[in-house]
């Protein structure tokens, strides 16, 4: 079974349960998928053994939280090439962060990501019926470019 990694940091609660309704839509599809905080990823060997990885932060002062531009550096590492991503971040206006992290995936990382772009969903919209339904497609999608 293919695996993906939902790899995420989160300041209020937010972009964490986008994480898990991505997850969800990631099972959905029939891959396997594994949640895990960037705090709990020490180096890249963390970031071995999967087929697939989505990066998630939330947009802090237009751009991204320092711990998760510090995960960027040591994702680098990794032997992410070719690779299939995916990025998403819940933001409460401007919502950058998906697009820088999506870009680095794409043209640092050389990753095939998906072709549904960077996924920014408005903190007020996360726990709505409709947010929940906007992560599991995503994480649906990208699941099912495994295939």
């Amino acid at each position: 079974m293919k695996k993906v990694l939902v790899a995420y940091f989160s300041r209020t609660g937010m972009t964490g349960k986008m994480a898990e309704y991505i997850a969800e839509g990631v099972r959905l599809s029939g891959a396997g998928v594994e949640l895990k905080k960037i705090s709990e990823i020490k180096s890249e060997k963390d970031l071995e053994g999967y087929d697939g990885y989505i990066f998630g932060c939330p947009t802090y002062h237009k751009g991204l939280t320092e711990n998760f531009k510090t995960f960027l550096f040591l994702a680098q590492k990794g032997s992410l090439r070719d690779k299939i991503g995916g990025a998403f971040g819940s933001s409460t206006h401007s919502g950058e962060a998906p697009g820088i992290i999506f870009d680095t995936m794409e043209f640092v990382y050389s990753m095939k990501m998906t072709n549904l772009g960077p996924f920014d969903l408005r903190e007020s919209a996360v726990q709505t019926d409709e947010g929940m339904r906007a992560c599991q497609d995503y994480g649906r999608t990208l699941g099912g470019m495994l295939a």
